[in-house]
């Protein structure tokens, strides 16, 4: 996984992925997506960052159930306004994380769901229900992809144990266009 440096392989895999064929029409184009890296103070991981710019900017077909959302929208189950997201801030997590389950809660843990659902990451869409997938975009998981829902969060991949896909964006779009189950791992 190289989140700084798109490969032409994983665009070309993307895109067919997507079945994107309108010759970048509903890109968000390299000027929008730099308006929106300056305004919220960060830089999109590759892939990402050059399929948003030259492929599509969210599609009706997924990834993820409900199909990829604009760079710059939540789903409609966000149930806020977004203000309080800050891309620019890290994503505080670097392993999964249920604190439904967590025997010892700390009194900070609301502060840190807060964190996990508004800081450092684009909301790539969801499978409803408050099951929603991140890609982070600042933080020590820069270009992972987490799905976060009410009672917990963690990082898909096969290195974090609960996936048999590849890291990141592109692993994440190939799993699902090789029709896996999210969490196929033993």
């Amino acid at each position: 996984m190289n989140s700084e440096q798109a490969d032409p392989g994983e665009l070309a895999a993307l895109r067919a992925a997507f079945g994107v064929d309108d010759g970048g029409e509903s890109a968000l184009g390299w000027e929008g997506v730099r308006a929106f890296e300056a305004a919220h103070g960060i830089v999109l991981p590759e892939p990402y960052r050059t399929f948003v710019a030259e492929e599509t900017d969210g599609s009706s077909s997924g990834p993820p159930d409900h199909g990829l959302l604009p760079a710059a929208e939540l789903p409609a189950d966000w149930g806020s306004d977004g203000q309080d997201r800050d891309l620019g801030k890290p994503f505080p997590l670097t392993g999964a994380w249920l604190w439904e389950e967590d025997p010892a809660p700390s009194g900070d843990s609301d502060e840190m769901i807060h964190q996990v659902l508004n800081h450092g990451s684009v909301v790539l869409g969801t499978d409803g229900c408050a099951m929603n997938w991140h890609l982070v975009v600042t933080g020590p998981h820069r270009g992972h992809v987490w799905q976060v829902t009410d009672v917990g969060a963690a990082p898909f991949g096969a290195p974090f144990g609960f996936s048999t896909g590849e890291p990141g964006f592109a692993g994440w779009v190939l799993h699902w266009a090789a029709d896996k189950p999210w969490f196929d791992a033993a």
